[in-house]
């Protein structure tokens, strides 16, 4: 298995994504530990490692609370013997479907105000661990907004910006240390649309409202592939950019974007 005996950390275990990433890891052999706000969330994705045969714990941990995250990664090392990948994927409360002339200043600098703090955080606190021993990998995920020109996304393209910069930043500062930082890029992940009874943003398009289906279709159109990223390709590409397969890879996103050209 890719990550037999390995200490893996997952901040944001509970969502979509750090839930497909931390089954991902526990299936190749990591022992999983699943931060996040809502516990009862956290437990259930943990359960569920558990049964199907892995190993998963839980904490409440806030992402932005630079106290908490610290005494976490303390806890795991003290429990592990060490950190070995930390994956971050936490929600920066984006607000879609309002142009910047109508934006308030407040809710296009939240998400990016909050990604940076969070992945901050989260990668100085396992950072310190791994350091000390000489190997780990940081990771966390952005998608194809941080390239591609789409009105109405308020901060979010900013902020997936500004994840990969600082992920470069603490690459070429950790790499000597014998500690990789990666991201992964995707395109939008159609699981984690909200239902059919939704109507998201127009985008642009034209329209002033879509609905799940015709935002997805919308996609795909961009898309080389003629689809988007699935949650259990982010847990597979995952795993495999956490193993040593990917011993050479730093300061570098894998990219999953299904080919997507930007937008015209």
């Amino acid at each position: 298995m890719l990550l037999e005996g390995r200490t893996a950390v997952v901040h944001g275990g509970a969502g979509r994504v750090g839930g497909s990433v931390a089954r991902a890891f526990a299936a190749e052999g990591a022992r999983v530990f699943l931060a996040g706000r809502t516990l009862a969330s956290l437990e259930a994705v943990a359960g569920a490692i558990r049964a199907a045969g892995g190993s998963a714990e839980a904490a409440q941990v806030d992402a932005l609370d630079e106290a908490a995250v610290d005494a976490h990664a303390d806890a795991v090392a003290a429990a592990a013997g060490g950190i070995d990948v930390s994956f971050t994927a936490v929600s920066h409360g984006d607000v879609h479907g309002l142009p910047l002339l109508e934006l308030p200043f407040e809710d296009f600098a939240r998400p990016v105000a909050t990604a940076l703090r969070a992945q901050f955080l989260t990668t100085r606190a396992a950072a310190r661990h791994m350091a000390r021993r000489g190997s780990g990998v940081i990771m966390t995920i952005t998608a194809t907004t941080a390239r591609l020109s789409i009105p109405q996304v308020g901060g979010t393209g900013v902020a997936f910006d500004a994840i990969e910069s600082q992920c470069r930043q603490w690459a070429c500062e950790l790499g000597g240390r014998g500690v990789r930082v990666v991201w992964l890029q995707t395109t939008g992940l159609p699981e984690a649309i909200a239902g059919s009874d939704v109507l998201q943003p127009g985008y642009g398009t034209g329209s002033a409202a879509m609905t799940r289906d015709e935002l997805i279709a919308w996609n795909q159109g961009k898309a080389l592939l003629g689809r988007l990223t699935t949650l259990a390709e982010v847990g597979r590409a995952a795993a495999f950019l956490a193993s040593d397969h990917a011993a050479a890879m730093t300061a570098a996103g894998l990219n999953l974007t299904c080919g997507q050209a930007p937008a015209r």
